[in-house]
């Protein structure tokens, strides 16, 4: 714990949460710029639903794709893409070069990842794969394509898509996967994500003030009260049936129950463990991630379809990297809300089901930094026996919160403060909002789920049968299902707001 020579401000320029931070208020603050009459985050492109006769009958960019705001109609579709890219790339690159990366490795990376990215997002939003027999907002692409057949999963498509791509490129062509290793940073791209993510629960905060203070309270309390349950047991199971000795355990019971390779990268460091015990157990975690991200949101879709907030709370809790939860929290969003709009023709507004999902996980961040403080002295004192005298600075929590987590309640809070204070503005600050929390988090996210797939590897699961199988023991034996009954405890009843 040698923290006494450390600045309040380290890690500032260097660190992948504070970069996460950086770039995502970044964003917030061009979209915010709104409020003075000024668009300069319209540029970003979308894509559009498409057909897939329709397209090859009269090709045209402008059938794929748009610019996200009408001041910017006259640029063409394809150059708002090259516009996307560089903007992304330097960006990005910048914060590679900070974080000390290899930049020419991340560059060339990032550039195929981008494009790989927006190739799925594109074939994802084909109306056979997309398009749901359903109006909204005044459309219906199933009809207006005329549409014989479709898996009418919605944006959710896209995201598989992406994701199998990657899983491919993963596990099948370990040359190419290791050429883009550099530049495939998920949790990099999804707590930028999250952080754009705050701007959709303040503009939601303003639409349903009640029903927002009511999910993030129900929130903390469920993460609490889980992990009060979680560490014991799986610590416990792993000391009691599979002889893990006190590091092994107290690792392996923080990865899988607290929040993943942070949680469990944190508690080695608190208890100085064996530097291989954190690489072996966040192995297991990023390849379980990888598996709940496949099977976890169509079993609740189907399971408990009435039940939307439930399941995005109970995945906050299973899930155990940022980049997984979110990345499942925004399919079970999407097929969802497909399913109930295609059941019933009710039509629930997006992102309240991801945003319960998230909620849950920035509570359990939040609790990273003092569950690791407490453990150091827990070990210091009582494993270890040290004299009481030792002392573990209170600065350790500060460097253990994720500084994304902030940036993402920073971003929530001036939009509540927006308003409160300043209600004729409202309108002006969605303006730019919309766009920031929408194409350009929809793209982070898209960049998160190729990326899980390129640096997964099911082949790394060899020689690590005992801590696999108690991995896969407490997650879906004792995690899933407490994490379940917590959640229905805390969120039975709550509905997202219907888009009339």
């Amino acid at each position: 714990m040698s923290q006494v020579n450390k600045k309040w401000y380290q890690g500032m320029f260097s660190n992948e949460d504070w970069w996460a931070a950086w770039l995502g208020l970044f964003f917030f603050g061009l979209g915010l710029l709104s409020i003075w009459g000024l668009d300069v985050v319209g540029w970003i492109v979308k894509p559009k639903t498409w057909e897939f006769t329709n397209l090859v009958s009269d090709f045209s960019w402008s059938k794929l794709l748009k610019t996200s705001s009408k001041n910017y109609k006259n640029l063409h579709p394809f150059a708002a893409l090259l516009i996307t890219y560089v903007v992304f790339a330097v960006l990005t690159t910048i914060g590679a070069y900070y974080q000390k990366l290899n930049v020419k490795k991340y560059f060339k990376g990032f550039t195929i990842i981008f494009f790989l990215t927006w190739f799925a997002w594109i074939v994802g939003h084909e109306a056979h794969l997309s398009a749901i027999n359903a109006t909204v907002k005044g459309k219906n692409y199933y009809q207006m394509f005329h549409l014989s057949w479709g898996l009418q999963l919605g944006g959710g498509a896209s995201y598989i898509l992406a994701l199998i791509i990657g899983l491919i490129i993963g596990n099948f062509m370990s040359g190419f996967s290791e050429k883009l290793k550099e530049a495939a940073k998920p949790e990099w791209f999804i707590k930028t994500g999250i952080v754009l993510l705050g701007i959709k629960l303040g503009m939601m905060t303003m639409k349903a003030a009640g029903f927002t203070y009511e999910l993030a309270i129900a929130g903390a309390a469920a993460a609490f009260v889980a992990y009060l349950l979680f560490w014991p047991i799986v610590y416990y199971i792993g000391r009691k049936f599979f002889g893990l000795n006190r590091s092994s355990a107290a690792v392996l019971s923080s990865g899988i129950s607290i929040c993943g390779v942070s949680a469990s990268i944190a508690t080695a460091g608190a208890i100085k463990a064996k530097p291989v015990i954190p690489i072996a157990v966040s192995t297991l975690i990023l390849i379980f991630a990888m598996v709940e991200l496949v099977v976890l949101p169509p079993l609740y879709t189907n399971l408990a379809p009435n039940q939307p907030i439930v399941n995005g709370a109970a995945m906050g809790m299973t899930v155990k990297t940022d980049g997984a939860d979110a990345a499942a929290g925004a399919i079970l969003d999407e097929l969802m809300v497909s399913k109930h709009l295609k059941k019933t023709g009710e039509h629930w507004e997006e992102g309240w089901i991801l945003s319960a999902a998230i909620l849950t996980k920035i509570w359990i961040d939040i609790f990273i930094g003092i569950w690791s403080f407490v453990l150091a002295i827990i070990w210091m004192r009582k494993v270890e026996g040290k004299e009481s005298n030792e002392k573990i600075p209170k600065s350790e929590i500060w460097f253990r919160l994720p500084k994304f987590v902030m940036a993402y309640m920073l971003v929530w809070f001036i939009y509540l403060g927006i308003m409160y204070f300043f209600p004729d503005l409202v309108d002006a600050a969605k303006f730019g909002g919309n766009i920031v929390q929408g194409p350009f988090r929809k793209l982070m996210f898209m960049l998160t789920f190729l990326s899980i797939g390129i640096i997964t590897n099911f082949k790394h699961l060899k020689g690590m049968g005992k801590l696999t199988l108690l991995y896969a023991i407490a997650l879906f034996v004792i995690i899933a299902p407490i994490a379940y009954l917590v959640a229905y405890l805390f969120h039975h009843g709550m509905m997202p707001p219907v888009i009339e």
